[in-house]
Order: C-alpha cells, then structure tokens, then sequence
C-alpha cells in the first residue's frame, strides 16, 4: 500500500490527525468542528498567547465559548502549539492564515508563503496540505505545490494538496458549520479524493471541483457577487438620501417580489476579512491576462467612500445645529463590522472614527463586544469603550449607530441623545424623537 493509499484509508476512516494553522476566526471553528466529529486535532499559531488559552481551554474570540475549547481539551481531542516542528506529526494540515492586500492593494501571499515554506522543511510521505485561505486563481498550483514539491516528494504518490475554501460566517449559528456545503479540489485525482475525505468527516456535503483554480475562483465570485451588489444599494442609499427617499423602504418594497430580486442592505462601508479584499485578488490577477476588471475595480471604490459618506452626513446633522464637528462630542456605537461579533477587521466603524479625530472631533465608542480597538496596520484609532450611561448619551453631540449590536435599546438610545447619525436603519422601530435622527 502506498503512502498515499495509508493517508486515504486513514481520512475515510476518521482515524487521521488533522493539523490546523492559524488560529484564528476560521481556523479556531474548523478545529473545533473536527474535534467535534472525533478528530484528533493539532492546532498551530505563532502567538504563544493564543496557543496558552487554548491549552487551559479558555477563548480569545468573542462568539466562540470557551465551554467548546475546554471540552475538546479535556477529551484530548485538541492541543496547540506554537513549535513548527510538530508539523509532521498531522497527516493532513489545513492552512487557515490570513491572506491581506498590501497599501497598494495587491495581494499579500506572504504568510501563505511563510507557512508553506515551514510546512515544507517538515514535509513527510502520506501527509495532506489544504489551503483554505482565499487567494486568486492559481495560488495552489503555482505558489504552493512548487515549494512542496521542491523537497523532492511526488504530489499524488507521496504527498497530496488541494484547494478547499472556507465559508466561516462569524456570529452566526444557523446554518450550523457542518450544514454549510463545502467546495473541494485537488492538483491531482487522489488529492481530490483525500481532500474530499478530509471534509467529509466535518459537512454534510462536499462538492467536488476539477481543480484548484475552479475552487479558487468560486470563492472569489461568492464575495464579489457581495461586494458589488452591496456596492449598488450604497450608491443607491446616496442618490435617496438626496432625494429624499429612504432606501431601506425602497428595498422592503422591492423584496416582495418573488423572483429576479434579492434584497441587500447598505451600510457605512465593508468590513471583515473577505469580502473588503477579496475582489482585489481576481483584479489584481485578471491584469497579468490583460483583463481589467472594471467593476470590480468602481465597487470597490463606492464601498470605501462610505466612511467619507458617513463622516460628511454627521457634519450635515452637527451643522442643523450650529455646530461644528471640531470641537464636538461624538459617540460612536459599534466598533465592529458586523452585529454581535468582536471582529473589528477593516471595520468601517473604525475608519469613521479615524476620519472625526482628523477632523478634530472628539471621539469616544461603546461596543459590548470590543473593551478595546487593538493596534492595526491601517489605523491610528486608539480608544477604550466606555460604558453607555445616559449620562454619556447626553453629554454627545452626535451619537453614530456604526454597528447594530442586539444588546443595544435604540428607544432608549434615540430618547437620551441630541442628535443621532444611523447607518443601519437601526432605529427603524422608534416611534418618539424621530426628529432627532438622521439616516447615512
């Protein structure tokens, strides 16, 4: 039986070592997933801080509870290290590391192809390498199998590499991760095979595709499909707001058709790790084919103009109050890009309030699920959450809905403030102080 025959019976039967790299908002869920499925699982992280909770089965995400870490530790179905060395140990390594765009928005491979590189010092016959981060089309065949195949192994015969991309939602529950299908590919037959085997054991469904590149470039479509469409509800919400139409009542409207429309909401701008950019990697790679992809290309710059957008329309409401945004108070609800979740990862709420600091207002947040912004590559926002009293309602010039966190009461909110500025159609419900807000 040869190596590869070993890694397929292992991963039909379950019996395998899953190693996962990069433990964070995708990597942490998928190894929990395969503890849950009976999976032995080995997770990696270079921050010795995560590796240590993970240990003493404690979490550092906010929508994961550390219930879910401690039973799979105390199973001894999860460890975690932070020592490259143990990578051989794993018969397949799922790689799950962040894949960011540079200051002039070209792709950055650069931990795809560190951890490639470390994966291939440690390489051994009868292991699997899958790549879920999103990339462009021809990352695995081009970026990842050379530097595997380099060591002299035989892609197929001692070793196996595939494509399988994530679809982690982050904050939401339903459909459950096991019930969302998963798109699967391999650089040959029996990698497609060991990789479909691998995912089998965690979803219900898997769909098999021809090739990496086919893999690749449906993740990609997924989010731009978002991306642009979220793009044209945005421009749209601004043509409204001229005209004086509100745009979450035009989209009510047009959703009760039955076929031919599906509603998208605006919002401040895009936020998270895919769907900002994502779009960026197929414009990117579409120029080395001579391709220039227009309109990926104008989303993109709709969705970033947002927090500008939003910005001018607090200085619209400050100036129907004779005030000026240098000077003022403002206090920005929600810190991260999305409701009920801690990740504040290209959050527009954070580029709005980098963009009132500078002009020089004075900026205060609350988020019931971020104590505080961290440092970031693209952001000088340093700031705390203080607690919502009525006291610091009442003390703001402006309240921002940026992100429309569950936990918050918008009757309460709309009836303590001056003057609110919502970006979410938050306040949709309240029926008293509705001249205080105003939609952006």
């Amino acid at each position: 039986m040869s190596d590869v025959d070993r890694l397929l019976a292992k991963l039909a039967a379950g019996t395998g070592r899953v190693g996962v790299i990069g433990l964070g908002y995708v990597g942490l869920p998928l190894a929990l997933e395969f503890c849950r499925a009976g999976v032995s699982v080995l997770g990696f992280d270079i921050d010795p801080e995560k590796v240590e909770k993970l240990r003493a089965g404690e979490t550092y995400i906010s929508d994961i509870p550390s219930e879910s870490i401690a039973s799979a530790v105390k199973k001894g179905r999860l460890d975690a290290t932070a020592d490259p060395d143990r990578l051989g140990e794993p018969d397949a390594l799922c790689i799950c590391v962040p894949t960011p765009l540079t200051p002039t928005r070209d792709p950055d491979l650069s931990f795809v192809v560190g951890t490639v590189e470390t994966i291939a010092a440690r390489l051994r016959p009868g292991q699997l390498v899958v790549l879920e981060s999103t990339t462009y089309p021809g990352t695995t065949r081009e970026e990842v199998l050379p530097r595997l195949e380099a060591t002299g192994l035989r892609v197929g015969v001692d070793f196996c590499c595939g494509y399988a991309p994530e679809r982690v939602n982050p904050g939401a529950s339903d459909p459950p991760f096991s019930q969302v299908p998963r798109v699967v590919s391999g650089i040959t037959d029996a990698c497609l095979k060991a990789t479909k085997a691998l995912y089998d054991t965690i979803v219900t469904r898997t769909i098999p595709v021809s090739s990496p590149e086919v893999a690749e470039m449906a993740k990609l479509l997924e989010n731009i499909f978002r991306a642009t469409n979220i793009s044209m509800v945005n421009e749209l919400k601004m043509i409204c707001l001229r005209m004086g139409v509100d745009i979450w009542e035009v989209i009510k409207a047009a959703s009760t058709k039955p076929f031919g429309f599906m509603p998208f909401q605006p919002g401040p701008g895009l936020g998270g790790h895919c769907i900002p950019i994502d779009p960026f990697y197929l414009s990117w790679r579409a120029r080395a084919f001579g391709v220039n992809a227009r309109f990926i290309e104008l989303a993109g710059e709709i969705n970033a103009q947002m927090p500008d957008f939003v910005v001018q329309r607090i200085m619209e409401a400050l100036n129907s109050q004779a005030k000026p945004l240098k000077g003022s108070r403002i206090l920005v609800l929600g810190a991260s890009y999305k409701p009920n979740v801690g990740d504040v990862r290209e959050s527009p709420a954070i580029r709005i309030m980098e963009l009132l600091q500078r002009g020089g207002a004075e900026v205060r947040y609350n988020d019931p699920w971020v104590s505080r912004i961290p440092r970031m590559r693209h952001s000088t926002v340093s700031l705390a959450s203080v607690e919502l009293t009525e006291a610091e309602l009442r003390d703001a010039d402006c309240v921002v809905i940026a992100t429309n966190h569950d936990a918050y009461d918008y009757d309460h909110i709309v009836r303590n403030a001056k003057l609110i500025v919502d970006t979410r159609n938050a306040t949709e419900g309240v029926l008293e102080g509705r001249e205080k807000v105003w939609k952006a």
